[in-house]
């Protein structure tokens, strides 16, 4: 199993011309077709994460695409409260051979997918042997992996970058309380963090009253001095514009209709 000793990809700080810029990530895609249309059809740059398998994911996905947006598998994890996972579940009684599988079908059922992050997951993404299954997959494919930190011992994000993953961890969370001044308020911590530190990311989900307040409050960022990125934009802010993959370094993701087992 992999050791934690170091974390070889520490980014590097943003030049100093570069704006503070704040990357969101619209989690639970998939579900919602009406406010996950409004989400793909928004200008800015926005990254959208798809659960597997869900109704509307693979329609979805396609069109916010085609609009520009950037597209991640949002892999469900265990979690401690024993909510249901639905298809595409990674649990800690799985073995190896059946974690990597549905992880690989789940990742292959995204169109365009660039990177993953993980659905709920604060009982699995606390445990190194599963988190080094994980990582050791999505190593073969040219994605980065956002550590949602849905819990504060989380090791996925310390894992994937001892295996060299592109990596981020999501800073704020927008919109646990589904109301207008709660999400202004940590859409407002976003922002100072990402003055604070250069950038930060936020993640939200795709409720009426949070698409509701990007509509409203994302076109006004430019006259705030925010810049918007995607993630594979932050990640390059943060590391000097190169690259997260060389030409033919990673295998490519063949996209598939895989079922739920």
């Amino acid at each position: 199993m992999l050791s934690l000793v170091a974390s070889p990809t520490v980014a590097e700080p943003a030049s100093r011309d570069v704006p503070p810029t704040i990357a969101i990530i619209i989690d639970d895609m998939g579900h919602n077709l009406y406010e996950g249309e409004r989400l793909a059809n928004l200008d800015q740059p926005l990254t959208l994460a798809f659960l597997p398998y869900r109704r509307h994911t693979d329609t979805l996905a396609r069109l916010a695409h085609s609009r520009e947006k950037e597209i991640m598998l949002h892999a469900p994890m265990a979690n401690t409260r024993n909510f249901g996972l639905g298809p595409g579940g990674l649990t800690p009684d799985m073995d190896e051979q059946s974690l990597t599988t549905t992880l690989r079908r789940a990742l292959r059922s995204i169109p365009y997918v660039q990177g993953v992050n993980n659905h709920m997951g604060s009982l699995l993404t606390q445990q190194l042997r599963p988190m080094d299954w994980v990582m050791k997959e999505l190593d073969r494919y040219p994605v980065y992996f956002v550590d949602s930190r849905t819990i504060a011992t989380t090791v996925a994000g310390e894992v994937a970058a001892a295996y060299r993953i592109p990596t981020l961890s999501r800073d704020v969370f927008l919109d646990h309380e589904q109301t207008e001044e709660y999400v202004d308020r940590q859409f407002k911590e976003l922002i100072r963090r990402a003055k604070e530190n250069g950038s930060a990311v936020g993640i939200g989900h795709p409720h009426p009253v949070t698409v509701d307040y990007l509509e409203k409050h994302l076109p006004l960022l430019d006259e705030q001095g925010i810049a918007i990125a995607t993630v594979s934009g932050l990640w390059a802010i943060r590391n000097n514009n190169q690259r997260m993959f060389a030409e033919g370094e990673k295998q490519t993701i063949r996209p598939a209709y895989a079922k739920k087992d």
